[in-house]
C-alpha cells in the first residue's frame, strides 16, 4: 500500500499580527485566525484557503488582496491554499526583478523561496493555458 507524505503539504507559517495600527489590517489578521479555527477540514492548505475566502466575503475585499495582505503578515503556504487570483499576480510579479515596476515585495520573493523549498513547481507560471482568438476563415 502506497503512503502519501503529507508532512510538507502541513508544513505553513501562519501570519504574526501586524505592528503598525492599522485598523483594516488588524481586522483581516483577526477574522482569518478566527475562522481558520472552524473549518471543519483536516488539511491546513484546505483550512487556509477557506479562511482567505471567508475573510474576503466577511470584508468585502477580493480574494487576491486578502492572500497579499496575510503573505505580507508572514503566511507561508502552498500554492494550493491560495486563490486563483492570488496566483495570477504573484506568477506575473515574480517574472519581473524586484526594482522594476510592478516587481515582487520581499514578502513574495520569500513566499517563492518557501515555494522552491518545499518542493513547488518552479514552471507553474509557464503552464498556465492563455486563451486564443480564433477566427473562422470562410472558404471562398
Amino acid at each position: 500500500m502506497t503512503q502519501i507524505d503529507t508532512s510538507k503539504a502541513d508544513n505553513i507559517s501562519l501570519p504574526l499580527p501586524p505592528e503598525r495600527q492599522d485598523a483594516g489590517e488588524m481586522a483581516v489578521y483577526a477574522r482569518f485566525m478566527q475562522h481558520l479555527r472552524h473549518v471543519p477540514n483536516s488539511r491546513m492548505s484546505i483550512k487556509v484557503l477557506s479562511a482567505i475566502q471567508f475573510t474576503a466575503d466577511m470584508q468585502d475585499h477580493s480574494d487576491a488582496h486578502v492572500a497579499k495582505l496575510l503573505v505580507d503578515l508572514g503566511l507561508r503556504a502552498p500554492r494550493m491554499a491560495f486563490p486563483a487570483d492570488f496566483l495570477t499576480f504573484i506568477d506575473q510579479a515574480l517574472m519581473r526583478d524586484e526594482w522594476d515596476v510592478a516587481g515582487p515585495s520581499e514578502a513574495l520573493c520569500d513566499l517563492r523561496q518557501y515555494w522552491n523549498e518545499n518542493g513547488e513547481d518552479r514552471f507553474v507560471a509557464f503552464k498556465r493555458d492563455y486563451p486564443r482568438v480564433s477566427e473562422d476563415a470562410a472558404l471562398v
